[in-house]
């Protein structure tokens, strides 16, 4: 991503301007196709790029992204979880409006697989997968792709966070009561059970860092 940001800001290619293919700009930075293919997909999250199905991908913005993401990447515990409290609650509410019988069974099966998870890193991405399941049920495409941008730092968060004794954990019921009141289609109540799940661990991570 790095080498990638780079070419446009040296003004390799100009806005508007459609970028070669992966395996040419694989061959041209010297790394995997797969790489090259996440490369883009986190510049199209930023806005840098813009991939056109079936046309290719082009030039959106000469803006540098690399500082945001660095500030991401140091973010504390306590940044993370006050964002994602803005993401959830709006998140559930929205789905709640706009759910479908699709959607339901996607977020039922996303919270078997949180319960289901054991170690700190696949818990950690279950419970972010669960999270974005809500996001996507909301049908908002911005929301949707700032989530996903967000996701990783969300998932090493919520291992962080197992391990860590001194911030509670949200239980399984507290995660089903958010699919309960979406399926019912109650938009107050999934905001209110959205907002549970992250303020106990708000508060105390609020505590942790008030600590002499």
């Amino acid at each position: 991503m790095e080498q990638l940001q780079g070419e446009v800001s040296a003004g390799a290619w100009r806005v508007g301007d459609r970028i070669p293919g992966e395996l040419e700009l694989a061959s041209r930075l010297g790394v995997s196709r797969p790489a090259v293919r996440e490369a883009i997909r986190a510049l199209s999250h930023v806005g840098v790029l813009e991939v056109r199905r079936g046309d290719g991908t082009y030039v959106l913005s000469g803006a540098d992204p690399r500082p945001m993401l660095r500030r991401v990447e140091r973010a504390s515990l306590r940044d993370v979880f006050e964002v994602q409290l803005a993401y959830d609650v709006q998140a559930a509410r929205l789905a709640a409006r706009r759910r479908t019988e699709g959607d339901l069974v996607r977020l039922r099966e996303l919270l078997a697989a949180r319960a289901a998870a054991s170690g700190a890193e696949e818990f950690g991405a279950a419970d972010a997968r669960f999270h974005l399941g809500v996001v996507e049920a909301t049908g908002n495409a911005v929301l949707i792709e700032a989530c996903r941008f967000f996701l990783r730092r969300l998932s090493e968060a919520m291992g962080t966070l197992r391990l860590d004794q001194e911030v509670p954990e949200a239980s399984q019921e507290a995660h089903q009561a958010v699919v309960d009141a979406i399926a019912r289609q109650d938009e107050d109540a999934a905001g209110r059970a959205a907002a549970a799940i992250i303020e106990p661990s708000l508060a105390a991570l609020e505590t942790l860092v008030e600590r002499p």
